[in-house]
């Protein structure tokens, strides 16, 4: 809503006096702070200056001279928006995720100076992208993992006498930015500490299911005041990230998979004194990490990687870690993953876990938390022989060695205690046993569907598809009209039933021209959590270049390779043609194939042949509002392997790039 204008911003004089200052308060001097420096005769002849000059800075700043030169250590975080001391806010930060972890970064810092040591704390904030689902903002969402982590990593460096690093974040993109900056401080000690996880409600809706009230009420399934109500009340406590097992949570989880956090720390309800707890004790760990010798490097390997993925798989995460887990391995200066490794992993690798929005219960994921976390899942896999436990983890001990601690701790058995006697659940119906699992029906998360429309792949979560429209045999069919949109906007609007054809059940939804060449490869939610939570949404499926929430669930099909800018058939399609689509949620196989056109049904081949003979949709372009910085993300990545590559920037390929292009 537009601020009223008034005489006073009218008068721009009264901008640029200031007749309330008393300028004979304005000084030209100070006496500095008291005390000396710690200098000694080897500090002043063989220090750079900036070092000593480093030591001035600690004084002026108000530390205690004496202990200036003592071990420095760097807390980074994704902060943003300012508290005030009762926690009310001056300044809204972009989310939840991030409001609140200025309170970690203070304990942190305040047990680093318990222990001798000098913390000092930067921050780079991140962006939500619940806030810019469906709007401009969200083409810089992908992007901005990149650029953050770099200048995570300029501050890195720019603290030259730091011993080691501790970071904290919580959300989609600000946390796999930590990660990979950590990941690259391959010669540091680093600990991650997550952000946790916002409550419930405990009358209303979560935070997915919140972002629909737009299409809810467009089809008269929501009032103006329920939606009101309801919008008011979905995130329950002013910290942590979402409380589904989205992005954000997933994050957290492959964080603490591969070692870079404490353990029982993904998830951790935000704002309580076990989550205060957990910065305390990840400083502790850091200064042990420090005095032990081991590095970034000792705990970022390929075993752990893979350990990462597996467990990825038993949470049912978030299909945008495919993006994630690949940058952090290239970070650390490890091999990437490709779309083989995630398919092998994911056919061996049962889904365990039964939180938002997976399902089939769909518990927040605080109460996967104190079910056991990660540390609980992972106790099943170990029984599944599936985990390395020779991996070194954050506390310096081996992945065996912790899990043999969890097993019989008094921190597992009083965590799920907590959750029976808080909101009568059974810890095992949360994070199951396989063969329980088996019996509920979970099916491995991931399929990576081919055929004509995506010869280089594309990624379904399959175990999110409704169950109710999987035939006997645990096979996804769907044939149906093609409904080809090339702007979000339309889909949605089509979607809402606004305009002369609206979406119907059967149809399928095709948004092309969504990848990075295009949009940045924005990520649809609005699409995707429209469909789930309208009731005929379950009837209509979603193909896209783009990429998903990781709260999406459905028939949605994303990543589909190549893009259509890029040459990809998908960007050849037009309204009405016949698409097939078929997802084996068992053998975890799948295809998606133009069919025919005007209603007959040709087949796969033939359908290539239609698609070879056909030019690109004559509406396909860039988004027009995409931004130069995005541009030149989207054609950086590209060169380092794209988005099966993470969408990294591959430093030695970029410049022999532009080393080949300019002879």
């Amino acid at each position: 809503m537009p601020i009223e204008g008034s005489s006073q911003v009218r008068n721009w004089t009264s901008l640029v006096d200031s007749a309330e200052i008393d300028w004979n308060d304005v000084k030209t001097c100070a006496e500095g702070p008291q005390g000396t420096l710690p200098l000694t005769d080897e500090m002043l002849r063989q220090w750079p200056s900036g070092d000593l000059f480093g030591l001035s800075q600690n004084a002026g700043m108000g530390w205690e001279a004496a202990n200036v030169a003592r071990d420095p250590y760097l807390i980074l975080s994704t902060q943003g928006g300012l508290r005030a001391p009762d926690g009310s806010p001056i300044a809204l930060g972009y989310h939840t995720g991030h409001w609140e972890i200025g309170l970690l970064v203070k304990e942190a810092a305040e047990e680093l100076k318990r222990l001798d040591a000098v913390p000092f704390a930067g921050m780079v904030s991140d962006p939500c992208d619940g806030r810019t689902q469906g709007t401009t903002g969200m083409m810089d969402s992908l992007p901005y993992r990149n650029d953050a982590a770099i200048v995570f990593r300029r501050l890195i460096r720019s603290l030259p006498l730091r011993k080691g690093v501790l970071g904290v974040a919580t959300c989609d993109k600000g946390l796999p930015a930590m990660m990979m900056a950590l990941a690259g401080a391959t010669q540091l000690p680093a600990v991650l500490v997550p952000g946790g996880v916002t409550l419930p409600p405990r009358d209303g809706e979560d935070a997915g299911k919140i972002q629909t009230i737009g299409a809810r009420y467009a089809h008269g399934e929501l009032s103006l005041e329920e939606a009101a109500s309801l919008g008011c009340r979905a995130c329950a406590s002013p910290g942590g990230g979402c409380q589904f097992l989205g992005t954000a949570a997933t994050a957290q989880v492959v964080a603490e998979a591969l070692g870079m956090t404490l353990p029982h720390a993904a998830l951790i309800p935000s704002g309580q004194a076990i989550w205060t707890d957990l910065a305390r004790r990840s400083a502790r760990a850091l200064v042990n990490l420090a005095k032990s010798g081991l590095t970034t490097k000792s705990i970022l390997t390929d075993a752990a990687i893979r350990n990462a993925m597996i467990v990825h798989a038993a949470f049912g995460g978030s299909t945008n870690l495919l993006l994630h887990i690949p940058a952090v391995a290239h970070a650390a200066g490890l091999r990437r993953p490709d779309v083989h490794d995630w398919h092998e992993v994911n056919v061996k690798v049962p889904r365990l876990v039964s939180v938002l929005p997976n399902g089939p219960h769909y518990h927040p994921t605080v109460r996967a938390y104190l079910a056991g976390g990660v540390p609980e899942v992972m106790l099943h896999l170990r029984g599944l022989n599936l985990l390395d436990e020779n991996v070194t983890t954050a506390t310096g001990a081996s992945l065996g060695r912790m899990l043999d601690w969890w097993e019989s701790s008094e921190r597992r058995k009083r965590s799920r205690e907590r959750l029976f006697q808080e909101d009568g659940v059974d810890p095992d119906d949360v994070i199951m046993s396989p063969e329980r699992a088996a019996e509920k029906g979970l099916t491995s998360t991931v399929t990576f569907p081919g055929g004509n429309l995506a010869p280089q792949g594309s990624v379904i979560k399959s175990t999110a598809i409704d169950p109710s429209v999987v035939d006997p045999d645990g096979v996804y069919r769907k044939t149906g009209p093609a409904r080809v949109f090339t702007r979000e906007l339309d889909a949605i609007a089509a979607i809402k039933g606004q305009g002369p054809d609206p979406i119907k059940p059967g149809d399928i939804v095709v948004l092309m021209g969504r990848g990075p060449m295009g949009a940045g490869m924005e990520e649809i939610y609005q699409i995707t959590a429209a469909l789930r939570h309208l009731s005929f949404g379950k009837q209509v499926a979603v193909l896209t270049d783009a990429r998903f929430s990781g709260v999406s669930t459905g028939a949605c099909v994303g990543h589909i390779s190549p893009e259509a800018l890029a040459g990809g058939p998908i960007g050849k399609l037009r309204d009405g043609d016949l698409i097939r689509i078929v997802v084996d949620r068992l053998k975890l196989e799948g295809s998606i194939d133009l069919v025919g056109a005007d209603g007959l049904d040709v087949g796969e081949a033939e359908g290539s042949r239609i698609l070879d003979g056909r030019a690109t949709h004559p509406t396909l372009s860039p988004d027009p509002d995409l931004p130069d910085d995005t541009r030149l993300w989207a054609a950086l990545q590209a060169v380092g392997g794209g988005t099966w590559g993470g969408c990294v920037y591959d430093v030695d390929g970029i410049i022999e790039a532009l080393r080949t292009g300019s002879n």
